[in-house]
């Protein structure tokens, strides 16, 4: 029995199952890696860890990703590799069960690189699954495809909190059966993958510049979202790795009461994904991306200074606009360089994932000497990076359909 047979994706139609089938994968993936996240504290008391150490954690597993995914984006626009996602998932595995039962912090950020491994894998060509399901909605389907992944970003804390903390590290590798469920199903998706390889082929060979823009202005707004990539991951990596030790040290919360209030936040940036892509195909990516980033700008700076129920509603609404930005950016990118889904998606997610690995061990070191708190106002400015975007081109008008839009299966049936 083949779950992805009829669908519609490949004849022009939005594929839906094929798109659920990889965000329900990717809030897998983003589940077991926001565990790493929520159980710090546990690790920095079991390991005697510093807040610098505890960044190095984010650090390996970021790094890794961040260095491949690029690298496995390059080399399957050109050598298409359908089973690659299941193989990716399997490396996620391991880590898991590594992780579960570290008997050192260096095993930790071996355990830690391995999750990092698989994810380099997983994104860039679940990027391009969901392109060649998109049935030309390509804003839509990478919101789809990435708002699992911050579903699963926002469980990691109550899973940690639920089962993790009270039954101890060794119960992280429960969590392996996650990603054994995740490889079944991307070994269907890699099926449906492997039979429209004559498409993925096809989209890989008709690459180039947008044709309406010099090659100059092409990179100066590759380099305007990379900024903007920076902006948002340096901001968001302030409270993925850190934001229950500013409640614990802040507001004198349990550490359950902080996962919870980590949960809250995730999952505004969860809901707020899933409107960047469709509201940029109706409206402009580059509007998208402006209202984002320098509209959370506002909210960012009054945080530091708010008691604990604002410090929640500014968290929450702060995360909501901010997330809307970065399925925007990858497809604006996409634009840009037509026909290098794997290129494009490898490069700006590895980026995304280097910024907030860097994030976070640059402002755990200034935490460990100026204090949690001072890291936050700090932070708070960055979202005024925003403004950049007025730099960006408007693609709005004449962008040419290519990869996996109708057209382009129109003219190799």
């Amino acid at each position: 029995m083949n779950f992805f047979a009829n669908s519609h994706g490949e004849s022009g139609g939005t594929g839906f199952r094929v798109l659920g089938a990889i965000s329900f994968s990717h809030f897998l993936n983003d589940t077991m890696q926001s565990l790493i996240l929520a159980i710090y504290p546990l690790l920095k008391d079991r390991f005697h860890l510093n807040f610098a150490q505890i960044g190095l954690i984010t650090l390996s597993y970021q790094l890794t990703a961040s260095l491949l995914q690029p690298l496995v984006g390059l080399y399957t626009d050109h050598h298409p590799k359908p089973y690659s996602l299941a193989f990716g998932m399997g490396c996620t595995l391991i880590g898991l069960l590594a992780l579960g039962i570290a008997p050192s912090y260096g095993w930790v950020l071996f355990a830690a690189a391995l999750v990092g491994m698989g994810s380099s894998i997983f994104h860039p060509e679940s990027s391009r699954v969901a392109r060649m399901a998109s049935g030309g909605r390509h804003g839509l389907a990478q919101s789809f495809f990435q708002v699992g992944g911050n579903m699963g970003t926002a469980m990691g804390p109550l899973a940690a909190a639920w089962i993790v903390i009270p039954h101890g590290q060794r119960s992280v590798a429960w969590f392996s059966l996650a990603a054994f469920l995740a490889i079944v199903v991307l070994w269907n998706v890699g099926g449906w993958y492997k039979r429209h390889q004559r498409l993925s082929a096809h989209s890989s060979t008709r690459w180039g510049l947008h044709p309406q823009l010099p090659a100059r202005r092409v990179v100066f707004s590759i380099a305007v979202l990379l900024i903007l990539v920076f902006s948002k991951y340096f901001y968001l990596a302030s409270f993925s790795s850190y934001f229950i030790f500013y409640l614990m040290h802040k507001f004198h919360l349990s550490v359950r009461s902080a996962q919870v209030h980590l949960f809250l936040f995730l999952f505004a940036v969860a809901a707020g994904t899933f409107l960047g892509g469709p509201i940029g195909d109706r409206i402009g990516r580059k509007r998208v991306i402006w209202m984002s980033i320098l509209g959370t700008a506002p909210f960012a700076l009054a945080l530091p200074y708010a008691n604990l129920a604002w410090t929640g509603i500014l968290a929450f609404i702060a995360g909501f606009i901010l997330a809307s930005a970065f399925s925007a950016i990858i497809v604006f990118a996409q634009e840009l360089i037509p026909g290098k889904v794997g290129t494009i998606s490898g490069f700006f997610f590895g980026f995304a994932f280097g910024m907030g690995g860097i994030g976070a061990a640059v402002l755990g070191k200034l935490a460990d000497h100026h204090g949690i708190v001072f890291v936050y106002r700090l932070c708070s400015y960055l979202p005024l990076l925003g403004g950049l975007t007025a730099f960006l081109p408007d693609l709005r008008r004449g962008v040419p359909r290519t990869d996996s839009g109708p057209g382009a299966l129109q003219k190799i049936k």
